[in-house]
């Protein structure tokens, strides 16, 4: 099975971002074809920085490294090292109505919050359903937000082999209801540009302050505190199995829990969580000619995949005339 699936490296990766996508490329890639990239074209709908954006980059690639992606049993890549997405793009482009992007949920809701409303932004799902489509992917582990994108690509794909012939796969989504949305410390989606996340390589002084800064409820001491929305317990979840989850809700259900005391705990569970994997992020960044050596051969081998894809949608809308 072929698995999908890309993050923008707008700012540093968080604990949404992990449990959401991440963790699952690491588990995927043990019993799957696995593509994962990082869709830096993606970004620039709201990085205008380019230093930042290169910076941003190479410490995503870290990142996933660090935590136990491995570029011999996966495809990992950077999104602008392989070209062939953006004539891809084009072609899909063509196929693509105006309604269907107006409908998107997820640039109404960025307008809303003040991003510029460029083409960009709005021809988003298109280049996604590019990124999709040019490696032939069956299955796109994609968060709650990202549904209506994934329906969008499958709609599109089917557009294309409708007018063109049969040319590409209409993948499937997957999605964990429980990890569809982890909440950051004000309760809203964690998200990078909504500053609200809890980062996964946080420095101790900045994890402790982005912890302890979680909004609770004012619920007395001496009273049960409640489970349902509550932030903290969702957060904490993440890190428990079933049986640590039910104790945990028992704890929270019993007067006398203090949110300081959990938050305390989540903060040292949460830094012995990632420790492991510290030693060898600080290794990576030191050495950025390796990591672009990695991410270059992944590269390499995505564009086998996408020259495939691209070359029988090129010949299916008669661009190859030659023939």
């Amino acid at each position: 099975m072929r698995v999908l699936s890309g993050i923008q490296p707008s700012g540093s990766l968080h604990l949404g971002n992990y449990f959401g996508m991440m963790k699952r490329m690491v588990d995927y890639q043990e019993k799957n074809e696995l593509f994962c990239f990082l869709v830096n074209y993606h970004a620039l709908t709201s990085v205008f920085d380019a230093a930042f954006l290169r910076r941003q980059t190479f410490e995503a690639a870290c990142d996933f490294l660090a935590l136990g992606l491995d570029p011999a049993k996966s495809v990992f890549y950077v999104q602008s090292d392989v070209p062939e997405v953006t004539e891809l793009t084009w072609l899909l482009s063509n196929v693509t109505g105006m309604g269907l992007l107006e409908r998107s949920h997820s640039y109404k809701d960025k307008v809303a919050r003040g991003i510029a409303a460029g083409h960009g932004l709005f021809s988003y799902p298109v280049l996604m359903a590019a990124d999709i489509l040019l490696y032939g992917g069956e299955i796109v582990p994609v968060g709650k937000d990202q549904k209506q994108h994934l329906e969008i690509t499958r709609d599109i794909a089917m557009r294309f082999n409708h007018t063109y012939g049969e040319t590409f796969v209409v993948p499937e989504p997957d999605i964990e209801e429980d990890l569809a949305a982890v909440p950051g410390v004000d309760g809203q989606k964690m998200s990078k540009s909504y500053g609200n996340a809890i980062e996964i390589f946080a420095d101790a002084k900045t994890l402790r302050e982005k912890i302890m800064g979680i909004k609770t409820d004012s619920t007395p001491v001496n009273e049960p505190k409640p489970i349902e929305g509550n932030i903290l317990f969702r957060l904490y979840s993440l890190f428990l199995d079933d049986t640590g989850k039910a104790e945990l809700e028992e704890r929270f259900l019993t007067p006398g829990l203090r949110y300081g005391d959990v938050k305390k705990e989540l903060l040292a569970t949460v830094w012995e969580y990632f420790a492991p994997y510290r030693q060898e992020r600080e290794r990576l960044a030191r050495d950025k000619g390796y990591v672009a050596g990695i991410m270059q051969q992944g590269a390499d081998r995505a564009r086998q995949v996408a020259t495939v894809y691209l070359e029988r949608a090129r010949h299916n809308v008669g661009l190859d005339y030659w023939e």
